[in-house]
């Protein structure tokens, strides 16, 4: 495979990784990765569709193993400027050892493995979740500090993470692991100019969270957006606006944070009653 002007790595085949890829995709060679075979193949064709040159590649990120040889194609791809992470699942799909295993150990996987293979001055971005921000997430000083610092081997190795427990504690609490991962991601960024980043979409209007809509948590994610100081789920559009940014030169100070893209869905979780009262 001929080296290109320029690679983009996007991981993750569903609305917001095509998104993504549209949105970032003119001029540079897009490296699609997925773990289904079938997302792959139709996010592909809608990108080739829509002109733009695509290498699909299957991927498992919860393997530190898959995800070397996905970043070993990549680099052979062109230069990496930009790596988006969207993989991930939400607790309908998977016990809490699986959640934990490719929203948590995943996203440390891409930042181990593509780190030191990126360009100076390059962009890596993964997504998080509102989740991680929410008031009465079980969220210890030392969980913390273990999901933001813990070697991949460990990181699914700690007494509050329980394999066995609710997929919906794991998920909040593997998505708050994203957003500490990423600083010290961008420590170790630092020595090769690489940024690191997350984003942190409130409830969007995915295939995902339309089937989470049809779950016992359909009512909670309902009240999220109508307590919202932006009354309405977003976009995978609205998120690749954002993923842009932090990818652009415009974001050249923006390193090691996360970024809320939520409506206010936060804060309406956090103050709606009071200011309501007052």
């Amino acid at each position: 495979m001929a080296a290109y002007r320029s690679a983009l790595v996007v991981i993750g085949a569903g609305g917001m990784g095509l998104a993504i890829a549209r949105r970032l995709g003119p001029g540079q060679r897009v490296v699609l990765a997925d773990y289904s075979q079938k997302a792959l193949d139709a996010a592909a064709a809608s990108l080739r569709d829509h002109g733009h040159e695509v290498e699909p590649r299957l991927v498992d990120v919860s393997s530190y193993e898959s995800v070397t040889e996905l970043a070993k194609f990549a680099t052979a791809a062109g230069q990496l400027n930009t790596v988006v992470n969207t993989a991930g699942i939400s607790p309908h799909m998977g016990t809490a050892k699986r959640v934990y295993e490719i929203d948590l150990l995943g996203t440390a996987n891409v930042i181990d493995a593509f780190i030191d293979v990126m360009a100076p001055g390059s962009s890596l971005i993964t997504i998080s979740s509102l989740a991680g921000h929410m008031p009465g997430l079980a969220m210890t000083p030392d969980l913390e500090l273990h999901l933001a610092t813990a070697p991949r081997d460990k990181l699914l190795s700690h007494p509050d993470i329980d394999l066995e427990g609710s997929s919906w504690l794991a998920y909040g609490i593997a998505k708050r692991g994203n957003i500490v991962r990423v600083q010290t991601g961008a420590l170790a960024g630092k020595k090769n100019g690489v940024r690191v980043n997350s984003v942190s979409p409130g409830v969007i209007a995915t295939a995902m969270t339309r089937h989470e809509l049809q779950t016992d948590k359909g009512a909670e994610i309902r009240a999220i957006i109508e307590s919202a100081a932006i009354p309405r789920a977003g976009t995978a559009d609205d998120i690749a606006n954002v993923v842009a940014f932090l990818a652009s030169p415009d974001a050249c100070f923006i390193d090691g944070t996360d970024i809320l893209v939520d409506g206010g869905g936060l804060a309406g979780q956090r103050f709606n009653a009071a200011v309501e009262k007052s």
